[in-house]
């Protein structure tokens, strides 16, 4: 019996527990990923019909009305929400005139959510289209356009640039109290500035915030003759400015008479 005990002593030391422990923790490990995969799977095939029964609009459209929004949604396919393509519904959503930006998001089990962030006009470009503060492009109508949106002008590519010169000069003419309602961009990259009290200003091409300041500066000292109305200013020089006058209204019915 002692020998027997003995032996066994030595059998035990043998053995390396450390090792022995590692090899039981894997093992059980190995054990619990099969049963967890077959779990998913079957709750994934039990849940495989699931719909989409909620859709969330956030983000308080404006312009757009929330039908039609949800509308946009609901050419993607809702009948799987494993299945749901994000990508399709934030494509069509997109799409809609006023969208900016969407973000989509699916909410387990059965509720999407959508938001929306709205262009915000801030002027008319080349009289059909609109920009926002960023100074993109986009096409769309609606009858909450507020009134009174500047109207810029310019070649394709150029709206951004036409955008922040009118921002450069809406604040410096303000500050001096007048009112820039109107800017234009030639095919040759000259600038022309209208005001709100029918002025235009030929500026050219070259050195326009000089030339805008020049006008605040000289404007108020310039002489003008009885009944006349000042129509163009143009300060294309290096020093000084020419002065074009609106005809008087007898001249223009004759010229209208003439043209007839």
């Amino acid at each position: 019996m002692r020998a027997f005990w003995s032996k066994l002593k030595q059998f035990n030391a043998a053995l390396n527990w450390s090792l022995i422990s590692g090899l039981g923790f894997f093992l059980l490990v190995v054990v619990s990923l099969v049963k967890g995969t077959y779990w998913v799977s079957d709750w994934l095939t039990e849940h495989h019909d699931a719909q989409i029964k909620t859709l969330k609009v956030l983000g308080k459209p404006y312009y757009t009305n929330e039908q039609q929004i949800v509308d946009a949604i609901k050419k993607a396919d809702l009948t799987s929400f494993f299945e749901l393509e994000v990508d399709e519904v934030h494509k069509a959503v997109k799409e809609l005139p006023w969208i900016a930006s969407v973000s989509v998001r699916k909410q387990w089990p059965d509720t999407l959510q959508v938001y929306v962030v709205e262009h915000q006009p801030v002027a008319h470009w080349n009289s059909d289209l609109l920009l926002n503060a960023q100074g993109e492009v986009f096409q769309a109508r609606s009858n909450k356009v507020p009134a009174g949106l500047p109207e810029l002008y310019g070649p394709e590519g150029s709206e951004q640039e036409a955008w922040q010169v009118f921002l450069q000069f809406h604040d410096l003419l303000e500050v001096n109290q007048f009112k820039l309602v109107s800017l234009a961009l030639s095919e040759r990259f000259a600038w022309q500035l209208w005001l709100d009290n029918d002025i235009q200003l030929n500026l050219g091409r070259e050195d326009k915030a000089k030339r805008v300041q020049r006008f605040i500066d000289v404007y108020p000292r310039m002489e003008r003759p009885e009944g006349k109305v000042i129509d163009v200013i143009d300060l294309r020089y290096d020093t000084g400015l020419a002065v074009s006058w609106k005809a008087a209204a007898s001249e223009q019915q004759q010229n209208n008479k003439s043209e007839a």
